[in-house]
């Protein structure tokens, strides 16, 4: 049984992160999507607010579960029995960052292999800070969040 473990910050979690679960979900066993708190990271959303929003947009599928993690990725991949991180990859820029994070994993976990998955070309351009820059510059974010997502981002921003 091949388990990938799909880390990242997810504030917001958006169409293009779901898109890389799904496609994980047809590639691997078992997908673990790993919440993190990071502290150098100012996020709209608590930890809480992004396990419970993606534990109920990946609802419908088979074989995923969403955990959250603190420390080291490599860490909690271990705790987790993965064989793979799941890294979705959109420009040349994700890529020289997420190689270099895969190095130092390596290097950290051998044996744990990160997995790079394209994004979709409708999902290129998404980004969480961008979803959150629209949202304060009032505009509509619907088309980029599932819509359990966009309103908890709404009522987040309104406090």
């Amino acid at each position: 049984m091949t388990v990938a473990l799909y880390p990242g910050t997810f504030d917001p979690p958006t169409l293009g992160h779901l898109d890389i679960v799904e496609r994980g979900t047809r590639l691997f066993d078992r997908v673990v999507i790993a919440v993190g708190a990071r502290i150098d990271k100012k996020t709209l959303l608590t930890p809480e607010q992004r396990v419970d929003l993606l534990r109920e947009t990946v609802a419908g599928l088979g074989h995923c579960e969403v955990l959250p993690f603190e420390g080291l990725i490599v860490n909690f991949a271990r705790e987790q029995g993965a064989d793979v991180l799941l890294r979705g990859i959109r420009n040349s820029t994700d890529y020289e960052y997420e190689n270099q994070m895969a190095l130092t994993n390596r290097r950290l976990a051998p044996g744990l292999e990160t997995v790079f998955l394209p994004a979709s070309p409708d999902h290129t351009f998404l980004s969480s800070t961008l979803i959150k820059e629209v949202l304060a510059a009032g505009g509509e974010i619907e088309e980029f969040v599932p819509k359990v997502v966009a309103k908890a981002l709404r009522e987040a921003w309104q406090r």
